[in-house]
């Protein structure tokens, strides 16, 4: 006697199902965000200072460097690459407007300019190396960093660079410029100049990549840059802008860095590189996006200045930081990838 095995589900096995279902949908879309106001309330409550107007900005501007450096990433990854040389390009730029300002006594715009133009420098060798060599982007851009990072250090003789320093065997008479200091401690209506700045540069960013022709190319290179050539578009060339905006949004976040020391500092960007790509890659998971996008880097950002921030007021070894951060980023890719491959 044969025994049909495809017997429709009961109510109570498909009720269920769908209920893991949702759960999955609410996991993949807003897991990650609700994680952030769970914290936020946490913190909030075992240390009531966190939850004040003043902490909430050393947070925010905290967040406003990565969220810059991040966003500069996720330029490069809507193009397919990833920019490993943007700790770097932060360094440069701080080191060429410190020593532009103090050494070369030039002016705070003229410093500025010159900054940014150091980050640029640095997309276009990533360009040059990715585009023209052909060199795959994480080589490409891995030797950027250590070859600007070496061109940093002989650049100053491995000094930092501050008011009143000696240089070539010669007192500097130069020094950081009033409008190049705003940027680190100015404000607009009580809010920090460094998060109104981060907060313009997202704004530019999230309409570039959503509502201009250019960023339907970005993510159409990085989609299928085969598929993009044959619809028209020129993948060299934006794959080309894509790290001329990476190298030049490092270097926003570099000025900013040394607005708010007012010292160039050799290789101070470094570090950097691991909360960007850890902002960047996180917001893969912020509303099942699944792909670079401006708002959810923005969102790890705050994710990840929030939770050092936390753990700073609790104590927690600044040793161990890495390894939490590693652990958040860990969650985000499971809720990005895994449940999205289950989904579908």
């Amino acid at each position: 006697m044969i025994e049909k095995t495809d017997q429709p589900l009961s109510k109570e096995t498909t009720n269920r199902l769908n209920s893991v279902g949702i759960i999955k949908h609410f996991v993949y879309r807003y897991g990650l965000l609700a994680v952030l106001v769970g914290m936020i309330v946490y913190f909030s409550i075992a240390q009531p200072f966190f939850g004040t107007f003043i902490n909430s900005m050393f947070i925010l501007q905290a967040a406003s460097v990565v969220a810059v450096v991040g966003l500069g990433c996720t330029v490069s990854m809507t193009v397919g690459g990833f920019d490993l040389s943007v700790g770097a390009a932060m360094s440069l730029s701080i080191m060429a407007a410190a020593g532009a300002m103090v050494i070369g006594n030039f002016g705070g715009f003229s410093a500025i300019l010159i900054g940014m133009l150091a980050g640029v420098a640095v997309g276009l060798l990533n360009s040059f190396l990715i585009v023209y060599a052909r060199i795959p982007d994480l080589v490409a851009t891995l030797s950027s960093l250590f070859l600007i990072n070496g061109l940093t250090l002989m650049g100053v003789g491995g000094q930092s660079v501050a008011k009143g320093m000696t240089f070539n065997g010669e007192r500097t008479t130069g020094e950081f410029a009033p409008i190049f200091k705003w940027l680190g401690s100015g404000s607009v209506i009580s809010i920090p100049a460094s998060v109104v700045v981060a907060g313009s540069v997202f704004i530019l960013v999230h309409v570039l990549l959503n509502y201009t022709r250019w960023g339907r190319a970005f993510y159409a290179v990085g989609g299928n840059p085969i598929a993009a050539a044959a619809a028209g578009i020129r993948v060299a060339r934006y794959r080309i802008i894509a790290y001329l905006i990476s190298g030049g949004l490092a270097s926003v976040a570099g000025l900013m860095l040394a607005a708010r020391s007012n010292r160039g500092d050799v290789n101070v960007g470094d570090p950097f590189l691991l909360q960007a790509v850890s902002a960047a890659l996180v917001g893969y998971a912020v509303l099942g996006a699944n792909k670079p996008n401006a708002f959810g880097t923005l969102v790890g950002a705050i994710f990840v200045a929030v939770l050092i921030n936390g753990l700073t007021m609790f104590n927690f070894p600044y040793y161990a930081q890495s390894f939490v951060q590693g652990c958040l980023l860990v969650v985000a890719l499971l809720m990005s990838y895994t449940l999205a491959q289950s989904r579908g």
